[in-house]
């Protein structure tokens, strides 16, 4: 593929709509991870115990178990205006904006449970609405269109990082400035300019345009076991079975454990890093300049390069080249951690990590979108994606007790992190030429 073919995979006016639809689905995780995260710990919650609340994203490991619930059944009135993914779109931000104004009558030490209720709601939504939103950016690209459809991937990389990162730059200036101001319920008056962003967002949604699947399976109405047979076969058994089929079983199990392992590490670092920021001695405006706002831009810029790599050379070789990289870049954590709060030392480890985590993104990204059967699009790419959600949940969840076990020792810990990718990498290594026939691009 040449360079002016994959320069016009980005000059498409359908990248800024998948833009938005990545934006979406970035933004919940400011709130679930970031802002949740260092509330409960500024509330004098443990590190522990902050990264097993951490366990309520697991709801992103077993979204396929609905996705074909919601891939096939129609909002009544609303699909019919605004077209079937987003009318489930509209109903889930809805439900997250209505959880956010909870959250801003509530306090942690009072309202502990509530709060943490509250969050798995958000999970439970945010995870129902990223099937449709996959769905939805993925239809947005014909199947034959594989330049686009990298293309596609690196900007949804981009419009998630915006969302999370750009949310979470707003979200912790907008709080540390009421903090400064003496608004003793700083998080919670955040939580509804939040609100604010999200009706923005969502103004942009309905102007979208939304392609038909290209295979519709209506669930049969006539016959309620013959209904239900049907709809499991059709819309379980079959995705499933087709991806093996496609693949094959020893190289379909392969590609589950690369899926479920490759960003371990990644995970277990991002779980706690806004915590080791605090506890090192940056401000959450701070945090905000260099992790989100410098962050932002390292990530825009280092997306679109990822997503030329991933064209020009394929999704295989850049995750085995991300997959190094992001190692690398943990163990400048370990250094920040010895060397104290340095800001320069901060931009550069946020930035090198950025950029690795970039590429590993976009490769990521593309790789399970190419294996997708249309067919099947959201059950099959919600399957993927949830495997290697389950690798990160499970195992981040207590990542905030690692670091306790030892002794609050951040230096060890990001070390420890940066070995978990070693795994995946060795398993992609050996079989890289099968998957590079895959998805070549």
């Amino acid at each position: 593929m040449d360079l002016s073919s994959i320069l016009r995979g980005y000059h498409d006016r359908r990248m800024f709509r998948i833009l938005l639809i990545g934006m979406i689905s970035g933004f919940p995780w400011v709130l679930i991870g970031s802002a949740l995260t260092l509330w409960l710990r500024e509330d004098g919650l443990s590190r522990t115990a902050v990264g097993f609340a951490g366990l309520i994203f697991s709801v992103y490991a077993i979204n396929f178990l609905w996705a074909p619930l919601i891939d096939r059944i129609k909002v009544p009135v609303l699909s019919n205006i605004l077209g079937h993914r987003k009318a489930w779109i509209v109903i889930f931000q809805a439900v997250i904006i209505v959880a956010l104004f909870l959250w801003s009558q509530l306090t942690p030490s009072q309202d502990l449970t509530m709060i943490v209720g509250i969050a798995l709601m958000i999970a439970i939504v945010s995870a129902s609405q990223d099937i449709m939103l996959d769905a939805f950016r993925i239809e947005q690209v014909r199947a034959n269109e594989t330049a686009s459809m990298t293309a596609g991937a690196a900007v949804t990389v981009i419009g998630w990082m915006t969302g999370f990162k750009l949310g979470g730059f707003v979200l912790l200036m907008v709080s540390d400035a009421f903090e400064a101001a003496g608004d003793a319920l700083y998080w919670q008056n955040s939580f509804i300019v939040m609100i604010g962003l999200m009706l923005v967002m969502n103004i942009g949604l309905v102007l979208i345009p939304e392609n038909a699947p290209e295979k519709q399976n209506p669930v049969p109405s006539d016959d309620p076991m013959k209904a239900v047979f049907i709809w499991i076969k059709d819309t379980v058994i079959t995705p499933l079975t087709g991806f093996f089929v496609a693949n094959g079983f020893k190289i379909g199990l392969a590609i589950f454990a690369f899926v479920f392992l490759f960003k371990i590490g990644e995970a277990f670092m991002g779980k706690m890093s806004i915590v080791f920021y605090k506890e090192i001695g940056f401000s959450k405006s701070d945090i905000a300049l260099y992790s989100k706002g410098l962050g932002w831009i390292t990530t825009v810029i280092f997306t679109l390069i990822g997503g030329l790599v991933a064209m020009r050379f394929g999704s295989v070789k850049a995750l085995l080249l991300a997959g190094i990289a992001m190692a690398s870049t943990n163990i400048l954590f370990s250094i920040l951690s010895w060397v104290g709060p340095t800001e320069w030392l901060f931009a550069l480890a946020v930035v090198l990590d950025d950029l690795a985590g970039a590429f590993a993104n976009v490769a990521f990204v593309a790789f399970i979108s190419l294996l997708v059967d249309r067919r099947y699009t959201a059950t099959q790419y919600a399957l993927l994606a949830s495997i290697g959600t389950a690798g990160r949940t499970f195992f981040a969840s207590s990542s905030g007790w690692l670091v306790d076990s030892l002794g609050g020792d951040w230096g060890v810990f990001f070390i420890i992190t940066a070995a978990m990718v070693i795994p995946s990498l060795l398993l992609l290594w050996k079989l890289g030429p099968i998957l590079t026939a895959k998805t070549k691009t």
